[in-house]
C-alpha cells in the first residue's frame, strides 16, 4: 500500500508575471504531494484573493478563476490530510485577520502539540473555522508579540513542536519557513530577476526557473520590494530530522535534496538491496513509478535483466466515490496490469518502496503468479516500518502497521513470496549518501526528534 503524501506548496514574488498562472503551473509539478484539495491566493498589494476547492489542480481551476486571481504575489498549496479530514473547510490556502492586516498560509508538515496551542488560543478568543493544525499556527502567528512579521514567527517557532514548512503571504511579503529540524524540504529558486519558493526543486527545473538554494533548518525567507531576505527562526538542536521517506517515496525522483538527485538515490537503494538479499532469477520489475529507480539499480547491481512486467493505469489516482464491493475485491487490477508474455515461466524479482499494512503486496504477488510467475521474490527498499509517523505522513496506527506485529518471514508467508527481503538502515543510509544523523528514522527505530504522543489522532481537532 503506498504512503500517504505530505502537502505540496509554492510560492512567488514576481511583479509583471501572472502569479497566479505560475502557481497553477507550479502545483501540477507538485500534483504527487497531494490531491485531495488545491488552492491559490494571490495579492495585488492592497488585496487578498483566494480560491480553493476540492480534488485535482486541473479540476480546481480554470481559465475565468485564474484570471481574477490577480496580484504579483501568489502562494499555492495542494493538500493530503493529516490532522483534519478531507473537506472544503480544510482547503488551503487558508487566510486569516491579523495585526498586520490579512494573511494567507499554506503548510506542509504536522504539528504534535496543536491541540494544546489550539486550546490556548480559543482562551484567547480566537475562533477556528477548520480542524487543521495549519490554522492553529496561523493564528498563533497572528497573536504573536513582536513589532514585525519576522519577530512574530520567531515567537511561533519557539512555541510549535513537529513539522513544518510554510509559505506565508500577506498584501506585500511573500514568506517562507522551515522548522528547525528540517524535517519537509522547502526551496528557494528565481525567475527573471522575481523570488520563488517551492516545497521541491522538481518544480523550478520543469518551469524554467532557477534553483537557488533549499531554504535551511530553523531560517525564515522574507521578500518585498527590496529584494529577498533571510533571517534565524527558532534555535535549533544543532540536529537535522529530514524525513527519509522524501528520499525514498515523496520526493520526485528528478528532484535534488541535499545535493543528490533522488533517481540515482533510490537506483542506490536497489543496489543496496542486490548486494543485501541475493537471489537466483530471471527477471527483475519495479512497482511503477515509485519503485521504478530502485528496480533499475538492483538488476544492474544483480546483473539480471529489467523489464516492465507491470503496466501502471494513469488516471486511477484518488477518488471521492467509494468503489463497490466487485471493484474492492479487484483491489490492485484497478491499478495494475500483468504482462504475461513478460512474467511466464520467469523467477521474478519484484521491487517496492514499502509495505505499510500488508493489504497490497499480497495482491501483487498473486498477480504476478497469475500472470505465469514461476517463483515471486519480494524486495523492499526501506527497513520494516514498526512505528506510526508523526510529522505528515498519514501511514497507519502501530496496531496497523505489520513490521510492528509480524516477523519478516511471517510476513513472508503472508504475502505469499517465496523470498522477502527489506534493505536494512545501514543500507538506505549509505545508498542516500548523508550522515545518519540528519535523518528522521523514526517509522524504523521508534526514535523520534521531538517527544511525541504516539497515537496522535488524525481528527483530535474535528469536533472541537
Amino acid at each position: 500500500m503506498p504512503l500517504h503524501e505530505a502537502c505540496g506548496l509554492f510560492g512567488i514574488y514576481a511583479p509583471g508575471e501572472e502569479v497566479a498562472r505560475l502557481t497553477y503551473f507550479a502545483l501540477y509539478t507538485l500534483q504527487h504531494r497531494g490531491q485531495e484539495s488545491a488552492g491559490i491566493a494571490t495579492s495585488d498589494g492592497e488585496f487578498i484573493r483566494l480560491h480553493a476547492a476540492m480534488g485535482l489542480v486541473a479540476q480546481v481551476f480554470n481559465e475565468e478563476i485564474l484570471r481574477k486571481l490577480k496580484g504579483k504575489i501568489a502562494i499555492g498549496h495542494n493538500r493530503y490530510s493529516t490532522t483534519g479530514s478531507s473537506q472544503l473547510r480544510n482547503a488551503q490556502p487558508i487566510v486569516v485577520q491579523s495585526p498586520m492586516g490579512e494573511m494567507a498560509l499554506g503548510h506542509n508538515g504536522n504539528l504534535v502539540n496543536a491541540h494544546f496551542l489550539r486550546q490556548e488560543l480559543e482562551q484567547q478568543g480566537y475562533e477556528f473555522h477548520t480542524s487543521t493544525d495549519s490554522e492553529v499556527i496561523a493564528y498563533l502567528i497572528a497573536s504573536a508579540p513582536g513589532k514585525d512579521l519576522v519577530e512574530k514567527l520567531r515567537y511561533a517557532m519557539a512555541r510549535l513542536q513537529g513539522a513544518y514548512s510554510l509559505v506565508i503571504m500577506t498584501r506585500d511579503k511573500l514568506v517562507g519557513v522551515r522548522d528547525p529540524l528540517g524535517i519537509r524540504p522547502l526551496c528557494l529558486g528565481s525567475i527573471n530577476g522575481n523570488w520563488v519558493i517551492a516545497s521541491e526543486s522538481c518544480t523550478f527545473e520543469q518551469l524554467g526557473m532557477q534553483f537557488v538554494r533549499e531554504i535551511e533548518p530553523g531560517e525564515i525567507v522574507l521578500i518585498d520590494e527590496m529584494g529577498m531576505h533571510s533571517f534565524s527562526g527558532a534555535k535549533g538542536t544543532g540536529r537535522r530530522a529530514l524525513c527519509i521517506f522524501e528520499y525514498i517515496y515523496f520526493a520526485r525522483p528528478d528532484s535534488v535534496i541535499n545535493g543528490r538527485r533522488l533517481y540515482l538515490a533510490r537506483q542506490a537503494m536497489g543496489a543496496e538491496l542486490a548486494r543485501e538479499y541475493p537471489v537466483e532469477a530471471d527477471l527483475v520489475i519495479g512497482i511503477p513509478d515509485s519503485a521504478t529507480a530502485a528496480g533499475v539499480g538492483y538488476a544492474q547491481a544483480a546483473d539480471v535483466p529489467f523489464s516492465e512486467g507491470l503496466l501502471k493505469s494513469r488516471y486511477v489516482g484518488r477518488t471521492f466515490i467509494e468503489p463497490d464491493q466487485r471493484l474492492r475485491d479487484l483491489g490492485v487490477r484497478l491499478k495494475f496490469n500483468p504482462l504475461p508474455e513478460v512474467l511466464s515461466g520467469k523467477r521474478v524479482v519484484v521491487v517496492d518502496d514499502s509495505i505499510v499494512r500488508g493489504t497490497t503486496t499480497p495482491r501483487i504477488v498473486n498477480l504476478l503468479r497469475k500472470a505465469g510467475a514461476r517463483e515471486v521474490h519480494v524486495r523492499i527498499c526501506a527497513p520494516p516500518i514498526r512505528y506510526p509517523c508523526a510529522f505528515g505522513i498519514d501511514m497507519a496506527t502501530r496496531q496497523e502497521l505489520i513490521a510492528a506485529q509480524k516477523s519478516v518471514s511471517e510476513i513472508c508467508e503472508l504475502i505469499g513470496a517465496d523470498s522477502l527481503g527489506y534493505l536494512s538502515i545501514e543500507g538506505l543510509i549509505r545508498a542516500v549518501g548523508l550522515p545518519k544523523d540528519d535523518f528522521c528514522l523514526a517509522c524504523f527505530t521508534g526514535e523520534y526528534p521531538i517527544p511525541v504522543q504516539l497515537e496522535l489522532d488524525k481528527l483530535m481537532l474535528e469536533a472541537r
